[in-house]
């Protein structure tokens, strides 16, 4: 990898969050937990060097993969030659998703700085069956947390509506050039495909806001009048000064529909 790069003059950029995943043993890992195989259509985003996306290709999955780094085109040219592959240059959080095929599974080493905008964009686009990525192990707490636990907030909720999240492995920084800064892991999501209603999904946001605050005043500084929110809690069957961090997720859902 260090060859390659220096071939083609180039080195890691850290503002976008490259960190080339160097495992062969994780690399396989990920492919094979996320489902890659003949037939299979995987959208990738941040290809690097191309080394995941090769191991992709070569089980025959359809693959589209997202790379915003431009300097990339001669390295990618070269590591993905003779592979079906559709690179796309541009900026992954200007794609649109929705455009898709139905059951698409994504199977990346995210970039973390914009990992958990990917997220929201994976499961609202409705195309997206799976996705199985490398994370902050930060952001995979929070992926699969309940209420009541340590990191729950607005991104574990919103997982929970639209399927469930299971971490797979620890990833030590020496798996990747340069080596990170933070643990990583790696985490399949998988994906109804349902679309819960905009207005729960815009409560979930204010509500868990501050999590740590009560569930009324984040709702309160959100808009609501507090005479109308005070019978929603109550009718909800929640304490007046319950968090919004243990509030379960049928709860809010009978908020919802006493606000609406």
């Amino acid at each position: 990898m260090r060859e390659l790069l220096e071939r083609h003059g180039l080195r890691p950029t850290k503002s976008l969050g490259q960190n080339f995943l160097i495992d062969g043993n994780i690399l396989r890992l990920i492919a094979e937990a996320g489902g890659a195989g003949e037939g299979v259509d995987v959208l990738e985003v941040g290809p690097g060097l191309g080394v995941l996306t090769r191991e992709l290709a070569e089980r025959g999955s359809r693959v589209t993969t997202l790379e915003k780094d431009e300097r990339l085109q001669g390295v990618l040219a070269e590591t993905l030659a003779g592979l079906d592959v559709r690179v796309v240059w541009g900026d992954a959080l200007d794609f649109d998703y929705a455009s898709l095929p139905a059951g698409t599974r994504v199977i990346a080493n995210l970039p973390y700085y914009i990992s958990t905008a990917l997220l929201t964009r994976f499961m609202r686009s409705g195309r997206v069956a799976s996705a199985t990525v490398l994370v902050q192990r930060e952001v995979a707490e929070r992926l699969g947390a309940q209420p009541g636990q340590d990191g729950y907030g607005y991104l574990s909720a919103l997982i929970s509506l639209h399927g469930k999240a299971k971490l797979l492995r620890d990833v030590p920084k020496g798996s990747f050039f340069p080596a990170p800064d933070v643990t990583s892991s790696v985490v399949r999501l998988d994906f109804t495909g349902e679309q819960p209603p905009e207005g729960l999904v815009r409560l979930l946001e204010q509500a868990l806001h501050h999590r740590r605050k009560t569930l009324r005043n984040n709702l309160r500084m959100a808009g609501y009048a507090p005479e109308v929110l005070d019978a929603a809690i109550l009718g909800a069957g929640l304490p007046a000064d319950v968090r919004a961090e243990d509030v379960p997720l049928p709860a809010m859902r009978e908020l919802h529909r006493l606000l609406s």
